[in-house]
């Protein structure tokens, strides 16, 4: 059942990008591409990496937010010709090649819902497992991975998440406008 569903949203995805490489509107280009980005997340969700998704959907919901500010009001049109569709057209058929050779190596992936400690000897879940209550001292063990054995990753995320969050506020903010009639210094 996930394979069946992952299958179908990279189907989307591939759309999604064809959409954004035919499309002559910047806009519909931008919304494509954002449609893309959050595929892209639920496959991440689907694959058991919630870290990534959530990570994922934040940074592409700023740069959608920002793309679409910037492109709204340009009014601008790709410009289009026979050259630059051969190239489209090329670059499609790259992207469904890389899509066909994703698709025959997850033949040689375990079986979906098979666990880490099965495939692979000397895991890193099994070590966590054994040792991470006597080592970090957390009752959780999923809060001892984060913040004690995974903390560097956990702290280059919210470092990711925070820097794309301020990024879209200084980008989006309007300038104050200075009044003369209305300033401090003309009160007091």
């Amino acid at each position: 059942m996930t394979e069946s569903l992952l299958a179908l949203i990279l189907v989307f995805a591939i759309i999604a990008a064809s959409v954004a490489l035919y499309t002559d509107e910047l806009l519909s280009a931008v919304i494509a591409v954002g449609a893309v980005g959050f595929s892209g997340s639920i496959a991440y969700l689907l694959l058991g990496a919630p870290d990534l998704a959530i990570t994922q959907i934040v940074v592409e919901v700023v740069s959608l937010v920002l793309l679409i500010r910037v492109t709204i009001g340009v009014g601008l049109r790709l410009t289009s010709g026979p050259s630059s569709r051969k190239r489209i057209t090329a670059a499609g058929a790259a992207l469904l090649a890389v899509f066909a050779l994703f698709l025959i190596s997850l033949k040689t992936f375990a079986a979906f819902g098979t666990p880490v400690m099965e495939r692979i000897q000397g895991a890193p879940s099994v070590f966590y497992i054994e040792r991470g209550l006597e080592l970090t001292g957390a009752a959780n063990l999923v809060t001892g991975v984060l913040l004690d054995f995974r903390a560097y990753d956990t702290l280059g995320e919210a470092t990711v998440i925070f820097t794309a969050v301020l990024g879209g506020l200084i980008l989006l903010r309007r300038k104050g406008r200075k009044n003369t009639g209305d300033s401090a210094e003309d009160a007091g």
